[in-house]
Protein backbone atom coordinates (compact mmCIF):
# COMPACT_ATOMS: atom_id res chain seq x y z
CA UNK A 1 0.00 0.00 0.00
CA UNK A 2 1.37 3.21 -0.51
CA UNK A 3 2.04 6.11 1.52
CA UNK A 4 -0.82 8.02 -0.15
CA UNK A 5 -3.30 5.74 1.38
CA UNK A 6 -2.55 6.11 4.72
CA UNK A 7 -2.99 9.68 4.57
CA UNK A 8 -6.40 11.26 5.69
CA UNK A 9 -7.98 13.18 2.99
CA UNK A 10 -8.53 16.86 3.89
CA UNK A 11 -12.04 16.34 5.38
CA UNK A 12 -10.79 14.53 8.35
CA UNK A 13 -8.05 16.72 9.36
CA UNK A 14 -10.33 18.39 12.08
CA UNK A 15 -10.23 18.29 15.98
CA UNK A 16 -10.92 15.01 17.11
CA UNK A 17 -14.41 13.75 18.22
CA UNK A 18 -14.65 11.24 20.96
CA UNK A 19 -18.14 10.18 19.87
CA UNK A 20 -18.36 9.72 16.08
CA UNK A 21 -22.00 8.73 15.63
CA UNK A 22 -24.43 9.78 18.04
CA UNK A 23 -28.09 8.90 18.45
CA UNK A 24 -30.58 11.16 20.80
CA UNK A 25 -34.13 10.02 21.36
CA UNK A 26 -34.66 8.23 17.57
CA UNK A 27 -37.57 6.98 16.19
CA UNK A 28 -38.31 5.60 12.69
CA UNK A 29 -42.19 4.44 11.74
CA UNK A 30 -42.38 2.94 8.39
CA UNK A 31 -45.89 4.08 7.04
CA UNK A 32 -48.04 0.46 6.36
CA UNK A 33 -49.98 1.12 3.19
CA UNK A 34 -54.22 0.03 4.14
CA UNK A 35 -57.45 -0.12 2.63
CA UNK A 36 -60.09 2.55 2.66
CA UNK A 37 -61.88 0.70 5.32
CA UNK A 38 -59.09 -0.30 7.25
CA UNK A 39 -58.44 3.52 7.17
CA UNK A 40 -61.69 4.40 8.98
CA UNK A 41 -61.74 1.84 11.30
CA UNK A 42 -58.34 3.14 12.86
CA UNK A 43 -60.04 6.19 12.41
CA UNK A 44 -57.78 7.39 9.90
CA UNK A 45 -54.63 6.92 12.02
CA UNK A 46 -52.30 5.43 9.31
CA UNK A 47 -50.75 1.80 10.72
CA UNK A 48 -47.18 2.28 10.85
CA UNK A 49 -44.13 -0.33 11.46
CA UNK A 50 -42.31 0.61 14.34
CA UNK A 51 -38.89 -0.54 13.18
CA UNK A 52 -36.85 2.15 15.64
CA UNK A 53 -38.41 3.38 18.91
CA UNK A 54 -37.24 5.88 20.48
CA UNK A 55 -33.23 4.90 20.97
CA UNK A 56 -30.31 6.79 22.49
CA UNK A 57 -26.26 5.55 22.31
CA UNK A 58 -22.81 6.40 20.79
CA UNK A 59 -19.97 5.08 18.77
CA UNK A 60 -17.03 6.17 20.09
CA UNK A 61 -14.59 6.97 17.73
CA UNK A 62 -12.05 4.12 16.78
CA UNK A 63 -14.30 0.90 18.32
CA UNK A 64 -16.32 -1.68 17.31
CA UNK A 65 -19.84 -1.02 18.43
CA UNK A 66 -21.73 -4.19 18.05
CA UNK A 67 -25.79 -3.88 17.25
CA UNK A 68 -27.46 -7.61 18.15
CA UNK A 69 -30.91 -9.43 18.23
CA UNK A 70 -33.15 -11.39 15.98
CA UNK A 71 -34.09 -10.66 12.62
CA UNK A 72 -37.13 -7.91 12.69
CA UNK A 73 -35.31 -5.97 15.91
CA UNK A 74 -34.51 -2.60 14.21
CA UNK A 75 -30.52 -3.19 13.33
CA UNK A 76 -30.17 -2.73 9.81
CA UNK A 77 -32.57 0.56 10.36
CA UNK A 78 -30.27 2.12 12.66
CA UNK A 79 -27.44 1.08 10.42
CA UNK A 80 -28.81 2.96 8.19
CA UNK A 81 -30.09 5.99 10.24
CA UNK A 82 -26.56 6.50 10.91
CA UNK A 83 -25.90 6.80 6.99
CA UNK A 84 -29.05 9.07 6.33
CA UNK A 85 -30.39 6.34 4.13
CA UNK A 86 -33.33 6.98 6.05
CA UNK A 87 -34.78 10.02 7.44
CA UNK A 88 -35.70 9.71 11.23
CA UNK A 89 -39.37 9.85 11.87
CA UNK A 90 -38.26 12.12 15.12
CA UNK A 91 -35.07 12.19 17.28
CA UNK A 92 -31.55 13.64 16.63
CA UNK A 93 -28.56 11.33 14.20
CA UNK A 94 -25.07 13.14 14.87
CA UNK A 95 -21.68 12.63 12.86
CA UNK A 96 -18.78 14.13 14.04
CA UNK A 97 -20.88 16.81 16.13
CA UNK A 98 -22.76 17.86 12.60
CA UNK A 99 -26.59 17.11 12.83
CA UNK A 100 -26.98 15.49 9.60
CA UNK A 101 -30.39 15.64 8.88
CA UNK A 102 -30.22 19.19 9.02
CA UNK A 103 -27.11 19.20 6.23
CA UNK A 104 -28.28 20.32 2.58
CA UNK A 105 -27.78 17.88 0.00
CA UNK A 106 -24.71 18.72 -1.49
CA UNK A 107 -23.30 18.97 1.80
CA UNK A 108 -24.58 15.61 2.86
CA UNK A 109 -23.47 14.25 -0.86
CA UNK A 110 -20.09 15.51 0.66
CA UNK A 111 -20.42 14.20 4.11
CA UNK A 112 -20.55 10.76 2.70
CA UNK A 113 -16.97 10.32 1.56
CA UNK A 114 -16.65 9.63 5.43
CA UNK A 115 -19.39 6.55 6.14
CA UNK A 116 -19.72 3.95 3.98
CA UNK A 117 -22.27 0.84 3.99
CA UNK A 118 -20.87 -2.94 3.49
CA UNK A 119 -23.67 -5.02 2.44
CA UNK A 120 -25.03 -8.60 3.40
CA UNK A 121 -25.22 -10.04 0.43
CA UNK A 122 -21.94 -8.70 -2.02
CA UNK A 123 -23.11 -10.86 -5.12
CA UNK A 124 -26.73 -8.40 -4.54
CA UNK A 125 -24.66 -5.47 -3.91
CA UNK A 126 -22.43 -5.45 -7.07
CA UNK A 127 -23.51 -4.36 -10.49
CA UNK A 128 -23.31 -8.02 -12.40
CA UNK A 129 -22.49 -5.31 -15.47
CA UNK A 130 -19.69 -3.34 -14.16
CA UNK A 131 -16.44 -5.14 -13.51
CA UNK A 132 -14.94 -5.11 -10.36
CA UNK A 133 -12.21 -2.06 -11.18
CA UNK A 134 -15.33 -0.02 -12.28
CA UNK A 135 -17.05 -1.00 -9.53
CA UNK A 136 -14.83 0.64 -6.73
CA UNK A 137 -13.48 3.15 -9.27
CA UNK A 138 -17.32 4.26 -9.22
CA UNK A 139 -17.23 6.31 -5.46
CA UNK A 140 -13.45 7.11 -6.37
CA UNK A 141 -14.82 9.57 -9.45
CA UNK A 142 -17.82 10.84 -7.51
CA UNK A 143 -15.49 11.77 -4.40
CA UNK A 144 -11.98 12.14 -5.37
CA UNK A 145 -12.13 13.98 -8.19
CA UNK A 146 -9.17 15.87 -7.36
CA UNK A 147 -7.29 12.89 -8.25
CA UNK A 148 -6.46 12.30 -12.31
CA UNK A 149 -7.34 9.18 -14.47
CA UNK A 150 -4.21 7.23 -13.47
CA UNK A 151 -4.15 8.36 -10.33
CA UNK A 152 -7.74 6.64 -9.68
CA UNK A 153 -7.04 3.60 -11.25
CA UNK A 154 -3.99 3.74 -8.92
CA UNK A 155 -6.46 4.56 -5.80
CA UNK A 156 -7.93 0.79 -7.09
CA UNK A 157 -5.12 -0.87 -8.01
CA UNK A 158 -3.90 -0.18 -4.16
CA UNK A 159 -7.18 -1.18 -2.49
CA UNK A 160 -7.90 -4.34 -3.85
CA UNK A 161 -4.08 -4.90 -2.62
CA UNK A 162 -4.81 -3.85 0.63
CA UNK A 163 -7.75 -6.30 1.19
CA UNK A 164 -5.83 -8.78 -0.07
CA UNK A 165 -6.91 -9.32 -3.76
CA UNK A 166 -3.10 -9.81 -5.30
CA UNK A 167 -2.22 -9.35 -7.98
CA UNK A 168 -4.35 -6.68 -8.49
CA UNK A 169 -4.21 -6.30 -11.91
CA UNK A 170 -5.55 -9.60 -12.97
CA UNK A 171 -8.77 -8.82 -10.99
CA UNK A 172 -9.13 -5.43 -12.08
CA UNK A 173 -11.32 -6.59 -15.59
CA UNK A 174 -13.38 -9.95 -13.88
CA UNK A 175 -16.45 -9.71 -13.33
CA UNK A 176 -18.22 -10.13 -10.06
CA UNK A 177 -19.58 -13.97 -11.30
CA UNK A 178 -15.68 -15.02 -11.88
CA UNK A 179 -14.70 -14.63 -8.46
CA UNK A 180 -15.79 -16.77 -5.20
CA UNK A 181 -17.77 -15.33 -1.99
CA UNK A 182 -15.37 -14.73 -0.33
CA UNK A 183 -13.40 -12.67 -2.84
CA UNK A 184 -16.98 -10.96 -3.58
CA UNK A 185 -16.84 -10.02 -0.02
CA UNK A 186 -13.26 -8.54 -0.21
CA UNK A 187 -14.41 -6.23 -3.27
CA UNK A 188 -17.41 -5.07 -1.11
CA UNK A 189 -14.85 -3.78 1.21
CA UNK A 190 -12.42 -2.69 -0.89
CA UNK A 191 -15.29 -0.53 -2.20
CA UNK A 192 -16.35 0.55 1.04
CA UNK A 193 -12.81 2.03 1.69
CA UNK A 194 -11.47 3.28 -1.52
CA UNK A 195 -12.85 6.62 -0.41
CA UNK A 196 -10.68 6.58 3.04
CA UNK A 197 -14.05 6.82 5.32
CA UNK A 198 -14.23 7.01 9.16
CA UNK A 199 -17.10 5.08 9.67
CA UNK A 200 -18.04 1.44 8.06
CA UNK A 201 -21.47 0.32 8.83
CA UNK A 202 -21.13 -3.80 8.18
CA UNK A 203 -24.57 -4.83 8.22
CA UNK A 204 -24.08 -8.90 8.05
CA UNK A 205 -20.60 -8.80 6.68
CA UNK A 206 -19.85 -12.46 6.83
CA UNK A 207 -23.36 -14.08 6.74
CA UNK A 208 -23.08 -14.94 3.34
CA UNK A 209 -19.80 -16.30 2.99
CA UNK A 210 -18.66 -19.78 3.63
CA UNK A 211 -18.20 -21.11 7.37
CA UNK A 212 -14.27 -21.56 6.81
CA UNK A 213 -13.70 -18.14 5.39
CA UNK A 214 -15.51 -16.44 7.98
CA UNK A 215 -12.85 -15.87 10.64
CA UNK A 216 -10.31 -14.72 7.81
CA UNK A 217 -13.06 -12.12 6.82
CA UNK A 218 -13.32 -10.63 10.34
CA UNK A 219 -9.64 -10.78 10.98
CA UNK A 220 -9.39 -8.64 7.85
CA UNK A 221 -11.44 -6.37 9.05
CA UNK A 222 -9.80 -5.47 12.15
CA UNK A 223 -6.34 -5.63 10.16
CA UNK A 224 -8.13 -3.01 7.96
CA UNK A 225 -9.42 -1.11 11.03
CA UNK A 226 -5.74 -0.47 12.55
CA UNK A 227 -4.62 0.26 8.97
CA UNK A 228 -7.44 2.76 8.02
CA UNK A 229 -8.55 3.96 11.78
CA UNK A 230 -11.69 2.80 11.40
CA UNK A 231 -14.77 2.81 13.60
CA UNK A 232 -17.14 0.25 12.96
CA UNK A 233 -20.82 -0.33 13.42
CA UNK A 234 -20.78 -3.78 13.09
CA UNK A 235 -25.02 -5.48 12.87
CA UNK A 236 -25.00 -9.10 13.15
CA UNK A 237 -27.79 -12.05 14.95
CA UNK A 238 -24.44 -14.08 15.47
CA UNK A 239 -23.22 -13.27 19.63
CA UNK A 240 -20.56 -15.46 18.68
CA UNK A 241 -19.15 -13.27 16.29
CA UNK A 242 -19.76 -9.96 17.83
CA UNK A 243 -17.74 -11.13 21.02
CA UNK A 244 -14.72 -12.05 18.80
CA UNK A 245 -14.67 -8.53 17.15
CA UNK A 246 -16.50 -5.89 19.56
CA UNK A 247 -15.48 -3.64 22.10
CA UNK A 248 -19.23 -2.48 23.52
CA UNK A 249 -22.05 -3.95 22.37
CA UNK A 250 -25.97 -3.63 21.61
CA UNK A 251 -28.78 -5.59 21.98
CA UNK A 252 -32.48 -5.04 20.06
CA UNK A 253 -35.68 -6.31 20.21
CA UNK A 254 -38.18 -5.06 18.63
CA UNK A 255 -37.40 -1.49 17.65
CA UNK A 256 -36.34 -0.82 21.47
CA UNK A 257 -32.90 -0.95 22.58
CA UNK A 258 -32.58 -3.75 25.78
CA UNK A 259 -29.11 -3.84 26.59
CA UNK A 260 -25.96 -1.91 26.33
CA UNK A 261 -22.37 -2.46 27.41
CA UNK A 262 -18.57 -3.85 27.38
CA UNK A 263 -18.80 -6.63 25.46
CA UNK A 264 -17.16 -9.28 28.38
CA UNK A 265 -19.26 -7.02 31.13
CA UNK A 266 -22.26 -8.21 29.01
CA UNK A 267 -21.90 -11.61 27.98
CA UNK A 268 -20.71 -12.28 31.92
CA UNK A 269 -23.61 -10.47 33.35
CA UNK A 270 -25.86 -10.00 31.32
CA UNK A 271 -29.07 -7.88 33.11
CA UNK A 272 -31.89 -8.32 30.90
CA UNK A 273 -33.46 -11.79 30.45
CA UNK A 274 -33.47 -11.44 26.44
CA UNK A 275 -29.97 -10.74 26.69
CA UNK A 276 -29.87 -13.79 28.43
CA UNK A 277 -32.02 -15.90 26.44
CA UNK A 278 -29.79 -15.05 23.42
CA UNK A 279 -26.69 -16.27 24.93
CA UNK A 280 -28.42 -19.45 26.38
CA UNK A 281 -29.04 -19.71 22.14
CA UNK A 282 -25.30 -19.77 21.44
CA UNK A 283 -24.12 -23.42 20.27
CA UNK A 284 -21.98 -24.38 23.00
CA UNK A 285 -19.85 -27.93 21.61
CA UNK A 286 -20.62 -29.79 24.94
CA UNK A 287 -22.79 -32.79 24.41
CA UNK A 288 -23.77 -32.47 28.11
CA UNK A 289 -24.57 -28.51 27.95
CA UNK A 290 -28.29 -27.76 28.97
CA UNK A 291 -29.71 -24.73 29.09
CA UNK A 292 -29.76 -22.93 32.02
CA UNK A 293 -32.64 -20.57 31.21
CA UNK A 294 -35.68 -21.37 29.69
CA UNK A 295 -36.24 -20.04 25.92
CA UNK A 296 -38.92 -17.60 25.27
CA UNK A 297 -42.21 -18.46 24.89
CA UNK A 298 -44.23 -17.65 21.38
CA UNK A 299 -43.10 -15.79 18.57
CA UNK A 300 -42.07 -11.98 18.38
CA UNK A 301 -45.08 -9.41 18.25
CA UNK A 302 -46.02 -7.45 15.32
CA UNK A 303 -43.74 -4.25 15.11
CA UNK A 304 -47.41 -2.60 13.52
CA UNK A 305 -48.87 -3.00 16.78
CA UNK A 306 -46.36 -4.11 19.60
CA UNK A 307 -46.49 -4.57 22.68
CA UNK A 308 -47.74 -1.77 25.76
CA UNK A 309 -44.67 -1.61 28.78
CA UNK A 310 -41.75 -3.98 27.88
CA UNK A 311 -41.66 -5.12 24.47
CA UNK A 312 -40.42 -8.53 25.75
CA UNK A 313 -42.42 -8.60 28.67
CA UNK A 314 -45.45 -11.47 26.26
CA UNK A 315 -42.66 -13.74 25.89
CA UNK A 316 -40.28 -13.16 29.62
CA UNK A 317 -40.64 -15.76 31.81
CA UNK A 318 -40.02 -13.47 34.50
CA UNK A 319 -42.20 -10.68 33.17
CA UNK A 320 -44.40 -9.02 36.31
CA UNK A 321 -47.70 -7.18 35.83
CA UNK A 322 -45.76 -3.28 35.80
CA UNK A 323 -43.53 -5.12 32.66
CA UNK A 324 -46.75 -4.70 30.73
CA UNK A 325 -48.16 -1.12 32.27
CA UNK A 326 -44.44 1.23 32.02
CA UNK A 327 -41.82 1.19 29.31
CA UNK A 328 -38.53 0.51 31.06
CA UNK A 329 -36.02 3.10 30.57
CA UNK A 330 -32.38 2.10 29.91
CA UNK A 331 -30.68 2.68 32.97
CA UNK A 332 -27.06 1.83 34.56
CA UNK A 333 -27.32 -0.87 36.34
CA UNK A 334 -23.13 -1.12 36.52
CA UNK A 335 -20.72 1.22 35.52
CA UNK A 336 -21.06 1.95 31.56
CA UNK A 337 -23.61 -1.02 31.18
CA UNK A 338 -27.09 -0.34 30.84
CA UNK A 339 -30.15 -2.52 30.46
CA UNK A 340 -34.09 -1.63 30.16
CA UNK A 341 -35.86 -3.93 32.93
CA UNK A 342 -37.59 -3.43 36.20
CA UNK A 343 -35.79 -6.70 37.42
CA UNK A 344 -32.57 -5.96 36.19
CA UNK A 345 -29.86 -6.18 38.34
Amino acid sequence: MTEEMRKPTPEHAKEPVKDLVRFEHVTKHFPVQSGFIAVLLSKGKVPAVHAVDDISFTIRKGEVFGLAGESGSGKSTVGRLALRLHEPTSGHVFFAGQDINELPEEEMRRLRARMQLVFQDPLASLNPRMTIGQAILHPVTIHLTDLSKNEQRQRVLDILSAVGMNPPDSFYDLFPHQISGGQRQRIVLARALVTNPELIVADEPIAMADVSVRALLLDLMMKLKVEFDLTYLFITHDLATAKYVCDRIAIMYLGKMCELGPVREVYEKAAHPYTRALLQAVPVPDPLYRRKEPMPAGEIPSAINPPSGCRFHPRCPIAIDKCSQEVPPLLEVRPGHLAACWLAK
